[in-house]
C-alpha cells in the first residue's frame, strides 16, 4: 500500500476548463484578439498560464509582451471567477475521503499558480487534510520538471517508493517519470488516452475506484 498520493489538479481532481476558457477569452477580447471555444482549451492548458496564453494568442502575436498583457487581465478575473463553473470529477471527493480514512496522505502538484491552486483546493475539498499543496511558484521550475514532487516528498518525509502520482496528461506522466515515482494516468481529463500511453504510465484508469484499489493494494 502506498503512503502518499500526489494528485494533479486541473483535469484530474477538478474539471476547470470552462473557467480557464472564460477567463482567457475575456483577456483576449480586452486585448483585441480572437477567442476560442472551450474545447480548444483542453490542449492549451497543462504547462502553466504563460504557456496557455502563448497558445491562445495568434501565431504572429506570441511574444513576451503580449503574454504579459493577457496575464495582467487574466489574473484578477480568474481570481474572482475560478470557481464559477469548475467542479470535482465524479467520485473524486469520495476517493479522497476514502484515502484519508485509510491513513494515506494526500498532496497536490499543479502547474496552476499557487494562489489559485490553494483557493480551489480549500473551496472544493474542505474535509480533506492535505499534507502538501503546491502550485506554480516563482523561481521553481514547472512540471514536467520533478522539483514539485521532490518538494512534496521533502515536506512530507515520504520516499519515492511510498509515493504514487496521479494525473491526466503527458506532462503529468513525464513528471512522475522524472521524479521516479509510480504513476496513474486518468482518462477523464483534458487529454486523450493516447497521450498518456506515449509516456508509459504504470497504470491507466477510467474510474476512481481503480485508483483506490491500486493505492491500497
Amino acid at each position: 500500500m502506498k503512503k502518499l498520493a500526489i494528485f494533479d489538479l486541473d483535469g484530474t481532481l477538478l474539471n476547470t476548463i470552462a473557467d480557464l476558457a472564460q477567463s482567457t477569452n475575456q483577456a483576449l477580447s480586452l486585448c483585441g484578439y480572437p477567442t476560442h471555444p472551450i474545447e480548444a482549451y483542453r490542449f492549451f492548458v497543462g504547462n502553466g498560464i504563460n504557456k496557455l496564453f502563448e497558445r491562445a494568442l495568434p501565431e504572429d502575436a506570441r511574444n513576451e509582451e503580449n503574454i504579459l498583457r493577457i496575464r495582467t487581465h487574466f489574473i484578477p478575473y480568474y481570481d474572482e471567477h475560478n470557481a464559477d463553473l469548475s467542479r470535482p470529477y465524479p467520485g473524486i471527493t469520495e476517493l479522497l475521503l476514502n484515502l484519508q480514512e485509510k491513513g494515506i496522505k494526500i498532496a497536490v502538484a499543479s502547474n496552476k499558480y499557487q494562489r489559485a491552486t490553494l483557493k480551489l483546493i480549500t473551496h472544493y475539498f474542505p474535509k480533506i487534510q492535505f499534507a502538501s499543496i503546491f502550485g506554480q511558484r516563482e523561481q521553481i521550475p514547472i512540471k514536467p520538471h520533478p522539483q514539485i514532487v521532490l518538494d512534496i516528498l521533502s515536506q512530507t518525509g515520504f520516499t519515492k517508493e511510498e509515493t504514487i502520482y496521479i494525473g491526466d496528461s503527458g506532462v503529468d506522466m513525464q513528471t512522475a517519470n522524472n521524479a521516479q515515482v509510480e504513476s496513474i494516468g486518468v482518462t477523464w481529463g483534458f487529454r486523450p488516452q493516447s497521450e498518456l500511453e506515449q509516456f508509459h504510465p504504470n497504470h491507466i484508469v477510467s474510474t476512481t475506484e481503480e485508483i483506490l484499489s491500486i493505492i491500497t493494494a
